[in-house]
């Protein structure tokens, strides 16, 4: 198990505020210095994660990466390899950039058909031109809540698409208020200044991120864990990025922005399921692009736990 304290002062405070220290130190004894023996043939199944990392400007960003399985494996408990050659990735993705001038990234391995997923955060450093190696910090598994299941059946990694500019801007277009409030799956990432970064994954019933104005969304935040890790964050260090995928269309939309925690907020629909927990995000940069590569899927069905 990792010797230091397993939370930072953010996560400290936000479960000392909503009461969950108890549950807190139940779940924190889950966070391991090594990926348990049981998620490294996890990981080696996997055909898609999410990388959150820090731009020079120290604004953070969630990006992901789809491969054929096997593109990402953990050689032993301490280190994770990715190999490029049989990834699926965007070249001006600004992932490569930070990682380039800050190795510090927050991993997310999540399987949506089977609702598994594992988080790990550590540094990240080119071994050559073709593989990507992570050196594990921290790494321990989550809950199967909120997820919708759906079977990625194929990720064509043939000849990539015509490479194509992203779009990118400060206000939200109305296509993209219409997407976001439809969607009912994104991943966020956040950072602390001595702890590294974390990716996460956050979902609902379509319509759970309500679009409050051209540049604010708000976000309810279920009951999971008690350890507050992205939330603890966000106190500690109010910057995120955020990451919208459009499996259908084969997009995706990347936010930066602050996030602001709110407690205790009225709510005549129970939105956040019982409590009255929510963050708003106000987005300073987007950027929108097809995907390299075409990754067919199928939605499966909805979170039973969604409120």
């Amino acid at each position: 198990m990792t010797a230091a304290p397993p939370y930072h002062e953010g996560e400290l405070l936000v479960q000392e505020r909503t009461g969950q220290e108890v549950q807190a130190e139940q779940s924190g004894g889950v966070i391991s210095e090594r990926i348990i023996p049981g998620a490294i043939p996890f990981i080696a199944q996997q055909q898609m994660v999410v990388l959150g990392s820090v731009d020079a400007d120290e604004n953070v960003w969630a990006s992901v990466l789809f491969g054929r399985p096997g593109f990402v494996s953990a050689t032993d408990d301490r280190t994770i390899d990715f190999d490029l050659s049989q990834a699926g990735y965007d070249k001006h993705d600004p992932l490569w950039a930070n990682i380039a001038g800050d190795p510090r990234v927050g991993m997310l391995a999540i399987e949506l058909a089977t609702r598994r997923r594992l988080r790990v955060n550590g540094n990240l450093r080119r071994a050559d031109d073709e593989t990507l190696r992570l050196e594990v910090i921290e790494a321990y598994p989550n809950c199967p809540k909120y997820i919708q299941r759906r079977h990625i059946a194929q990720v064509s990694l043939g000849e990539p698409r015509k490479d194509a500019e992203a779009r990118s801007g400060e206000i939200l277009t109305p296509s993209q208020r219409e997407s976001i409030g439809e969607a009912h799956t994104f991943f966020v990432a956040s950072a602390h200044v001595e702890r590294g970064v974390d990716a996460s994954h956050r979902g609902g019933n379509p319509g759970f991120v309500e679009v409050l104005d051209e540049r604010t969304l708000r976000i309810p935040d279920y009951a999971g864990n008690g350890m507050f890790n992205t939330l603890g964050n966000f106190v500690a260090n109010p910057r995120a990025g955020l990451l919208f995928i459009d499996f259908d269309r084969n997009q995706t939309l990347q936010l930066i922005g602050r996030p602001e925690v709110r407690f205790e907020l009225d709510e005549p629909n129970d939105r956040t399921g019982g409590t009255r927990r929510y963050w708003d995000f106000t987005v300073e940069r987007w950027l929108e692009r097809e995907l390299p590569h075409r990754v067919e899927s199928e939605l499966l069905d909805f979170s039973p736990f969604n409120p």
